[in-house]
C-alpha cells in the first residue's frame, strides 16, 4: 500500500491598516476582525499599521516605471513585498473627509508601478471601515482600487460610530464573517463575472500605456513581453 499524503496549502493573508489612532482605533479592531476570520478559516495572517511606517510621499519621477524600484529609502519596498507575496489583502481606514487617511494613500501612491503591470492579478481583497455616518466611501474607493490593480475584491464591511457600541460590535462580526469568506474566494478561486470585465479592460489599457513609453519604462516594458 501506498502511504496517502496530506497536501498542506498554505495561504497568507496581509491586513493594512491605515488608522493614527492605535489601539483606540475602531478600524484597528475590524482589520484583526477580519484577519481572525481568515486565521480560523486555516490561513497564516500579518497585521501591518501603516502609520508606524516611515513613508514618503510619491515624487511621480517614474524611476519605478523604468526599474521597478522606488528611489527612496523607508519602509515602502518591505510592506510591498508582503503585499506582492500575499494571497489575500484586508485594507482597513477610517473615513476622514470623504475618503481614506493620508497614511494609505501615501502607501497607495506609491503602487504605481503594481497597477500599470497588474501586479495584484490572481488575489483576493476586502475593506473595512469606521466612520461618523458613511463607511460606503472609503470601501468603495479601497474596492474600486484592488479591481483596477488586477485583484478580486470579495467584499466589505464598516463601522457606523454615530449608532453606537451595538452598531460597532455588529460591524466586528461582519469582518469576522468576511476574512473568512476572503479565506473561501481564494481556495476556490472564485471568479467574480463583472470584475473580469474589468479586469480585462484595464489589463489592455495599461499594456498598450506601457508599450507605447516602452523606450522610457523599461522595467515595465520587459514584464508585459515576458507574459
Amino acid at each position: 500500500l501506498i502511504p496517502r499524503t496530506t497536501i498542506v496549502i498554505s495561504m497568507k493573508i496581509l491586513g493594512i491598516c491605515g488608522s493614527p489612532r492605535g489601539s483606540k482605533s475602531t478600524t484597528l479592531r475590524l482589520v484583526g476582525a477580519a484577519l481572525d476570520g481568515a486565521k480560523a478559516s486555516g490561513a497564516e495572517v500579518e497585521l501591518i499599521d501603516v502609520c508606524k511606517l516611515d513613508l514618503k510621499f510619491c515624487r511621480a519621477c517614474q524611476v519605478c516605471f523604468k526599474t521597478g524600484k522606488c528611489v527612496h529609502k523607508d519602509d515602502f519596498q518591505g510592506i510591498y513585498d508582503k503585499i506582492l507575496a500575499a494571497d489575500g489583502i484586508v485594507w482597513g481606514s477610517p473615513n476622514y473627509f470623504f475618503t481614506v487617511t493620508a497614511q494609505i494613500k501615501t502607501l497607495i501612491d506609491r503602487m504605481a508601478d503594481a497597477v500599470h503591470c497588474q501586479l495584484l492579478d490572481g488575489k483576493y481583497c476586502c475593506s473595512v471601515a469606521s466612520a461618523g455616518s458613511n463607511c460606503d466611501e472609503v470601501t468603495a474607493y479601497l474596492d474600486r482600487l484592488m479591481v483596477a490593480f488586477g485583484a478580486f475584491v470579495t467584499g466589505s464591511a464598516g463601522a457606523v460610530m454615530a449608532q453606537g457600541p451595538d452598531a460597532i460590535e455588529g460591524a466586528v462580526k461582519r469582518s469576522f464573517l468576511l476574512g473568512k469568506s476572503l479565506v473561501e474566494d481564494i481556495k476556490a478561486k472564485r471568479d467574480y463575472v463583472e470584475q473580469s470585465a474589468i479586469h480585462s479592460i484595464t489589463r489592455e489599457h495599461f499594456k498598450s500605456l506601457v508599450k507605447m513609453n516602452k523606450d522610457n519604462w523599461v522595467h515595465e516594458y520587459e514584464h508585459w513581453e515576458r507574459l
